[in-house]
């Protein structure tokens, strides 16, 4: 059984509120997500958050569009590759990848 696949599509995001108004949208957060590093990392490892059969199956989040934000915010861009790492140490189930493609 395949991994369910959810995009966050970064494109452009120039900014934290950005990335975490695109978080919302793309993760399908709730509206009570707080919009800052710890939230996210909170909504990242809570299974009861991910969509559909996702807990049994995994979750694969493929960052799209990334660079334009990484090299506005380098210092940000740091601090959200941390959370999704150490969220996806926490949820095995979690896999967050970058795509290194082109645009589309």
């Amino acid at each position: 059984m395949t991994e369910v696949v959810v995009t966050l599509d970064l494109d452009g995001v120039t900014d934290k509120a950005g990335l975490m108004d695109r978080c919302v949208t793309n993760l399908a957060l709730p509206d009570w997500f707080g919009r800052n590093w710890d939230a996210l990392a909170d909504s990242l490892t809570d299974h009861d958050l991910w969509p559909g059969d996702s807990v049994e199956r995994g979750l694969l989040v493929v960052v799209r569009n990334w660079r334009a934000y990484a090299a506005a915010r380098p210092a940000e861009w740091e601090t959200a590759l941390e959370v999704f790492g150490q969220s996806a140490d926490t949820a095995p189930a979690l896999t967050v990848a970058l795509a290194l493609g082109g645009t589309s």
